[in-house]
């Protein structure tokens, strides 16, 4: 556990409370063979107007996806601060050193960001990162938006999502802002490993905290990017904090289909490597038992694929992107609708 008396390596340049806004960096010192008192910088915005509520909203948490920095980055060059009371605070690139590298994880020490919270100031830089925001970002907040994809490994359907969680007056706020959110699709779930998830360590604060996977394949597409730019408007607007004709309104956006995971069935994980043939898309309804892919053994010709079998009846949530497949690969998750 982050001892909360030693300082955090982390400086930053911007007076979080001066209205107005104010660009600047997250300054984590790192010393390398290029750079011998070199410094991570992690682009950071904070929007303020008078009193309200705080948002922290973050971006990049991995690395190799998308859509959360491109409306982050969009949201702080082209907010208004007189349409807001309250705060805002944007680290569209959380994970600077992933994101600059195209990577899940960092490629200074391999670590990944969503599993490294609470951190230690004295750790890694990926868990110097996590002990910063942990300290010194969520304290601040009222709600947290987190932005994921699929990154170059996994593509999703456009949804929010938020937790189960034994306090149910937190758990109704968290599913409030997701519905706000106003994705095509949302979920409820118990994550099967949470721990050093920013979303526990947020929730076990008390903040209302949204989550989204957006799409993914290592890239971002017109739609999902609409997605994401409606959407954090959306959970701004619900929070109180943007104000005016500023708030999203989009008929043509439909309704939210809610969708559940009830248990680890849900994943269809390879057991096999080979070239993985899909059968079936996102979005596509599925029966427990249907062959949903095929695995193709590339050793050499005239062996038959491997038959991969839906565990459980439901709609495809989730799908692997690349060609290849290795034993313990997600190749899918199916959810199921909630009536």
């Amino acid at each position: 556990m982050t001892d909360t008396l030693a300082p955090s390596p982390i400086s930053c340049d911007l007076d979080f409370e001066r209205d107005g806004a104010r660009h600047g960096f997250l300054r984590l010192p790192w010393s390398r063979d290029d750079s011998a008192w070199g410094a991570v910088m992690i682009p950071i915005c904070v929007i303020r107007n008078g009193d309200g509520p705080t948002a922290l909203l973050t971006g990049g948490n991995h690395g190799d996806e998308y859509e959360g920095p491109i409306a982050l980055y969009d949201l702080a060059a082209t907010l208004d601060p007189a349409r807001i009371s309250g705060r805002i605070i944007i680290l569209p690139t959380m994970n600077a050193p992933a994101f600059r590298a195209g990577t899940r994880t960092s490629p200074i020490d391999g670590g990944n960001l969503n599993r490294s919270f609470p951190g230690r100031p004295d750790g890694t830089p990926t868990q110097k990162i996590a002990d910063y925001v942990t300290r010194h970002l969520l304290p601040l907040a009222d709600c947290v938006l987190d932005f994921h994809s699929g990154g170059k490994t996994l593509d999703f359907l456009p949804l929010a999502a938020c937790h189960i969680l034994p306090d149910k007056a937190l758990e109704a706020r968290c599913r409030a802002a997701v519905e706000a959110f106003g994705a095509p699709y949302a979920l409820q779930m118990v994550e099967m490993d949470a721990v050093g998830m920013f979303d526990t360590t947020a929730e076990a604060m008390g903040k209302t905290f949204v989550t989204t996977e957006l799409g993914g394949a290592g890239t971002a597409s017109p739609h999902s990017i609409a997605v994401a730019k409606r959407g954090v408007r959306g959970f701004l607007a619900q929070a109180g904090i943007l104000t005016g004709d500023e708030a999203p309104s989009d008929p043509a956006a439909g309704p939210t289909t809610w969708l559940d995971m009830p248990d680890g069935d849900c994943f269809l994980v390879s057991e096999e490597e080979g070239l993985i043939e899909p059968l079936v898309t996102l979005g596509d309804a599925v029966a427990r038992g249907d062959v949903v892919a095929r695995i193709h053994p590339f050793g050499r010709t005239g062996r038959a694929p491997l038959p991969c079998h839906a565990r459980r009846s439901g709609i495809v949530m989730a799908r692997h992107v690349p060609g290849l497949v290795k034993p313990g690969d997600c190749i899918a998750v199916f959810a199921v609708p909630v009536p």
